[in-house]
């Protein structure tokens, strides 16, 4: 196996151990409900969560609304009449997030006063499913998610702006489950695996803290902002799976395969462009060895950005700082098979990247300042693709370095 097919065995194996329909079975494996029990499921893996419910518990199950996006659709899933499988949009809300958050409330006002509810929560669920403040309009949302996406505010902050024009954000939806009893299980894809923070809290009160400032253009909205207080009542919360499980699981494989492997903490920069610097030069002075990361980085995104998400960023960064070098390889990828506006996961780089790249038409430099490193890596034939991975436990970074001769 050469060293980029290796690369992507052990990120394979990083996938296997967040699997949604592996950890939802695990979890709910032997369960017996003595209510009449539904499920909810939303983001990115909520197909794939589901599936691990029917496994375990579909015998139990009287009705199921799950809400995903597009093209994350797993037949067990839709082939059972159960369950109202909903598509909606990502990043950015759209009028089918509007009517899911719609039906999300409907779901749940329909079902009977002593009903177990299992919600079943993952990345992306913040986009998926909305019911936006009175005077709040989908377009309205749309640029406030648009400003978002470019700001590189951290997560907390971004969660408070989204439940600020919300009605089911930071906890608002509790109202709708009126004490009955929930079990809350949750796939992380955010910094520190707070539960509040996965999916805007639909089920848990808002954690404290400021409201960022918006821009002028949203000076006639009305943010809500704190949140009311509420009690999460009878919601249990059960993390499933995170990035520590993934970078773990990566080392296990590793050291299967007989290399060293070290984990580290986390990303070592917030910006996606600083942080594939400081590991390529990291890289350049550390003992020969596999190295694994895992975190999320931001991109401050131009007016008119091009193609690729903080991945692709993070990777071409990397590149131009390892270009002829022969002895490392680095894979940086988004878990969920997605990174930013594209639909690649992400890049597998090398010292041979830049210059295949420069040969292709494109200019590494200028592609970074644009936010376009995706037709650079295009044009390198360095992009990775995975399609729908079933999970979303934010970045993986796995970088490896030969002992042999650092350039030909």
């Amino acid at each position: 196996m050469d060293r980029r097919q290796f690369l992507l065995h052990l990120f394979q194996s990083g996938l296997a151990a967040v699997n949604g329909r592996c950890c939802v079975y695990a979890a709910l494996r032997g369960r017996q409900f003595s209510a009449p029990l539904y499920l909810v499921a939303i983001g990115k893996a909520a197909d794939s969560m589901t599936a691990g419910a029917l496994d375990a518990v579909g015998s139990q199950l009287t009705s199921g609304l799950v809400i995903t996006r597009y093209g994350h659709q797993d037949s067990p899933v839709y082939r059972d009449t159960r369950i109202v499988l909903l598509e909606a949009g990502h990043p950015l809300p759209d009028e089918h997030s509007l009517a899911a958050g719609n039906a999300l409330r409907l779901f749940l006002a329909s079902a009977p006063a002593d009903a177990h509810f299992l919600f079943l929560v993952s990345g992306g669920a913040s986009s998926l499913a909305e019911v936006p403040m009175a005077g709040i309009s989908l377009a309205n949302l749309r640029m406030l998610s648009r400003w978002l996406l470019a700001s590189g505010l951290p997560i907390d902050a971004v969660n408070r702006v989204r439940s600020a024009f919300s009605r089911i954000k930071g906890g608002r939806l509790l109202a709708d489950l009126g004490g009955r009893r929930t079990d809350l299980l949750l796939i992380s894809d955010v910094p520190h695996d707070v539960p509040e923070h996965i999916g805007s809290g639909l089920l848990l009160p808002p954690l404290a803290g400021t409201l960022p400032a918006l821009p002028e253009q949203f000076a006639n909205l009305n943010p809500q902002w704190p949140l009311p207080q509420v009690e999460a009542g009878n919601v249990s919360v059960h993390m499933l799976a995170t990035n520590g499980q993934a970078r773990r699981a990566v080392r296990e494989a590793a050291a299967g395969a007989g290399d060293r492997a070290c984990v580290h903490a986390d990303l070592p920069a917030g910006d996606a462009a600083v942080c594939g610097e400081r590991i390529a030069e990291f890289l350049l002075h550390a003992e020969p060895g596999l190295h694994i990361w895992g975190g999320e980085t931001v991109v401050h995104l131009p007016e008119h950005p091009g193609r690729g998400g903080r991945n692709q960023m993070l990777a071409l960064a990397a590149a131009r700082r390892l270009a002829g070098r022969r002895d490392i390889h680095m894979l940086a990828v988004g878990t969920d098979g997605t990174d930013g506006n594209s639909n690649d996961a992400g890049a597998l780089v090398d010292g041979g990247t830049l210059q295949r790249g420069c040969e292709g038409g494109f200019d590494a430099a200028d592609c970074l300042a644009r936010a376009d490193a995706g037709n650079f890596l295009e044009a390198s034939g360095d992009l990775v693709y995975t399609g729908p991975t079933g999970t979303n436990v934010m970045d993986l970074v796995i970088a490896f370095k030969s002992g042999e001769a650092a350039a030909a």
